[in-house]
C-alpha cells in the first residue's frame, strides 16, 4: 500500500492544494447559454492570457485526377470480384471532382454578376447626381440672370437708389451662402451623414 500515492501527497507539498490552484467545482451546463456563459467567466478570469481562436477551416478539394492511369480496366474476361468495387470508388471519386467544379464555376459566375450588378448600380448613382448638378447650374445660372436684370432694371429707374441696392445686394449674397452651404455632390448624400437632421 506505501508503493500506491496520489498525485498530491508528494514530499514537500501541503496536502490539499495541487501545484498552487484551487480546486474548481465541476459545473455542468443545462442549456447552451449557460455553456456560453460558462466559457466567458473562464476566459475573463485572466484577462491578460490570450483566448484561442481556431484557424479557420480549409476548403474540401478533390485530388486531381491522374496524369497517367497505370492499371486499366478492361472490359475482358477473367476480371477479379473485387475489381467492381474499385470502379465504383474510382467513378464515386470523379463525380465528386466534376460536382465541385461545376459549384465553383457557379461560385465565379456568381460573383462576377455582382460585381457587374454593383458597377451597374454605382454608374446609375452617377448619372443621377450629374443630372442633378446640371439642373442645380440651370437654377443657379436662372437666378443670376434674374438678379442682374433687377439690378439693371434698378439702375435704370434712378441713380439715387444706389446706396440701397448695394446693401440689399449684400443681404441676398447672405441668403444665397446660407441657402448652398452644401458641395455638389452631396446633395444626395443622405441627411445622417451630413449630420443634418
Amino acid at each position: 500500500m506505501a508503493a500506491h500515492t496520489q498525485k498530491n501527497n508528494k514530499p514537500g507539498k501541503p496536502p490539499g492544494k495541487a501545484s498552487g490552484k484551487e480546486a474548481q467545482p465541476l459545473i455542468i451546463a443545462k442549456s447552451p447559454a449557460e455553456e456560453q456563459r460558462l466559457k466567458l467567466e473562464r476566459l475573463m478570469r485572466n484577462p491578460d492570457k490570450l483566448a484561442p481562436i481556431p484557424d479557420r477551416p480549409r476548403d474540401w478539394k478533390p485530388r486531381a485526377p491522374p496524369e497517367f492511369v497505370r492499371d486499366v480496366m478492361g472490359s475482358s474476361a477473367g476480371a477479379g470480384s473485387g475489381e467492381f468495387h474499385v470502379y465504383r470508388h474510382l467513378r464515386r471519386r470523379e463525380y465528386q471532382r466534376q460536382d465541385f467544379l461545376d459549384k465553383m464555376s457557379e461560385h465565379l459566375n456568381k460573383d462576377d454578376d455582382y460585381l457587374e450588378k454593383l458597377e451597374q448600380n454605382k454608374q446609375a448613382a452617377d448619372d443621377r447626381t450629374a443630372k442633378r448638378r446640371k439642373k442645380r447650374e440651370k437654377l443657379k445660372q436662372k437666378k443670376m440672370k434674374a438678379k442682374k436684370a433687377k439690378l439693371e432694371s434698378k439702375n435704370k429707374n434712378g441713380d439715387g437708389d444706389e446706396k440701397s441696392s448695394d446693401s440689399s445686394e449684400e443681404e441676398e449674397k447672405k441668403k444665397e451662402e446660407e441657402e448652398e452651404p452644401e458641395a455638389e455632390d452631396d446633395a444626395e448624400a443622405p441627411s445622417f451623414i451630413m449630420g443634418k437632421k
